[in-house]
Formats: structure tokens, C-alpha cells, sequence
């Protein structure tokens, strides 16, 4: 029996070892990257280190790159991120606690409308979206792309199993015995108890934002591209063929560029899981346990 649970202890090890190096060793080629040159890259070991000057030389090289359009993808990214994010929280968190803690009709059929919606793909809801943006009139627009992120039915469906598993239902009654309108019960009561679930939603719908590819490159202007429509621009840049000691001729981007701008638009939502990874963790958790 003792062996039988060592060896069970083994084989998980292996298996959670086999999943750090799946997702860890592309992480570790990535930070070495940028400290080589291209033919360092192509003729050295994936995991030899070049220099610490080079990794700087390379992160200069990528923010000026034809008048720092980097740094404007990355603004692009922040303002239709940031405001998505801010018109999802608007809708999913009052959602949830509708459709968990109210009675109304049809509320059982728009709760499986939105777990429905909440597993298609997002890809096949990019043309009928850019079909309504055409008849308004607001392709090559910001808000053709902020719209559409305000709408996170998987926010909504983290509200609503935080509100119906973890929300103390005699302290609403208490607040409407009181005297407070539905909206008051929610603004003053419900809405101060979760905090943890609205980072956890925010969080989400940032990350969906700010790596969603294909909505922006079908709804942005030229000047409005954000940071994951830029690396394709920069993949396209590169060259295709085999590098020289001398470099790739007739480009400016290389092998190592890519890595350190794959590096920097990853940086806002590794700086944010940072500072908020605690709040994250109660909102993960907060629907675990009856309140």
C-alpha cells in the first residue's frame, strides 16, 4: 500500500514536471533570445546566453523601430484593453447578481443563452460584428473594438456563481427589510462583498482584450493597430531565409526583435497578475465555499 502511493506520487511529479517544461522551456528560450544576435540565434544552442548588452541593444532596437510604432501599438492595445474591460465590468457583475439573486421571466433561458454564447468561439462572432459596426458606420474606429470586448459572457457567468454560492441571502433581506430598492441592495451591500470577483472578472476580460487578434485586425484603422496585429507586422517584416555573420540583408527585423516584442506585449499582463495575483486567488476561490 506504501508503494502504491509513492509510486502515485512519482508518476504526478513526472506528470507536473512534464507540464513545467512544456510551458516553461518556450518561456526560457524566449528571455534568452534577445541577448544574441540573429546568427547567434540560428547557429548557437537554444539556451546559450549572449549578453546582457545585446538584450538591452535589442529591447532599443524594437521601441524605435520605424518611429516607435511599438509604443503606439502599445497605446492602442491600453485604450481599447482598458476600455472593454471598463464597459464589461459595467455589464457582467450587475448580470450575475440578476441572474442569481432576482426572479424574473425568462431568466432561466438567458442564463443558457449566456452559457451558450460564453463556449463559441470568438471567431465566428467577428463578422456578424463587423457587419453591424459597417451599417453604423463605425469600422476604422476605436469603438468598433471597444464595443464588442463589453461583451464577456464568462464575466457575467463568474458573477453569477459568485452572487448565487457566496452572497449571505438574509443579509440582502435585511438591507430590503430596511427599506433599500433593489439597486441599493446591490450598490451597498452586495456589490462592497465582491471586490474579489470583480478583479477576477477584470482580470479575464483584460487578458481576452489584449490578446484578442482577430476582432482588432478586422475592425481597426491602420493607425489604430494595437500590439498583437504589430507582431504579425513584425513576423511579416522578418526574413525567410537562412542568416550570415553579416545579418539578414534588406531588413531591420531579426529573430531576436521578435522574441524581445513577443517579451514586451506580455509585460502589461504579467505587471498586472502581479500586483493583483491575491485578489485574483480570493476570487477563485470565493465561489468554492457557501457564504
Amino acid at each position: 500500500m506504501l508503494a502504491r502511493r509513492y509510486a502515485y506520487r512519482v508518476i504526478g511529479l513526472l506528470v507536473l514536471l512534464a507540464f513545467v517544461a512544456f510551458f516553461g522551456v518556450p518561456m526560457l528560450w524566449l528571455l534568452l533570445a534577445p541577448t544574441k544576435t540573429d546568427f547567434q540565434l540560428a547557429n548557437q544552442s537554444p539556451f546559450a546566453f549572449g549578453s546582457l548588452g545585446r538584450w538591452v541593444g535589442t529591447f532599443n532596437h524594437v521601441i524605435n523601430y520605424q518611429g516607435q510604432l511599438m509604443l503606439g501599438w502599445l497605446k492602442n492595445s491600453a485604450i481599447y484593453s482598458g476600455g472593454g474591460t471598463a464597459l464589461a465590468l459595467l455589464a457582467a457583475i450587475p448580470a450575475g447578481y440578476g441572474l442569481a439573486l432576482t426572479q424574473f421571466i425568462g431568466r432561466r433561458a438567458l442564463l443558457g443563452i449566456t452559457l451558450v454564447v460564453m463556449i463559441m468561439p470568438a471567431t465566428a462572432l467577428v463578422m456578424p460584428l463587423f457587419l453591424e459596426a459597417a451599417a453604423v458606420h463605425l469600422v476604422g474606429t476605436v469603438w468598433a473594438v471597444i464595443l464588442p470586448f463589453a461583451f464577456f459572457p464568462f464575466g457575467t457567468y463568474l458573477a453569477y456563481i459568485y452572487f448565487s454560492s457566496s452572497i449571505p441571502k438574509d443579509l440582502l433581506a435585511a438591507a430590503r427589510i430596511d427599506g433599500a430598492g433593489e439597486w441599493g441592495v446591490f450598490r451597498h451591500v452586495a456589490l462592497p462583498l465582491a471586490r474579489p470577483i470583480v478583479a477576477l472578472v477584470a482580470f479575464f476580460a483584460f487578458v481576452a482584450d489584449w490578446t484578442n487578434y482577430y476582432l482588432p485586425f478586422v475592425m481597426a484603422s491602420q493607425s489604430g493597430t494595437p500590439v498583437t496585429v504589430g507582431l504579425q507586422i513584425l513576423v511579416s517584416a522578418s526574413p525567410r531565409f537562412t542568416p550570415t555573420a553579416a545579418g539578414y540583408a534588406g531588413s531591420e527585423i531579426f529573430g531576436p526583435d521578435l522574441a524581445m516584442a513577443t517579451l514586451i506585449a506580455a509585460l502589461p499582463i504579467l505587471i498586472i497578475f502581479l500586483f493583483a495575483q491575491r485578489m485574483l486567488v480570493k476570487g477563485m476561490l470565493a465561489g468554492a465555499t457557501k457564504g
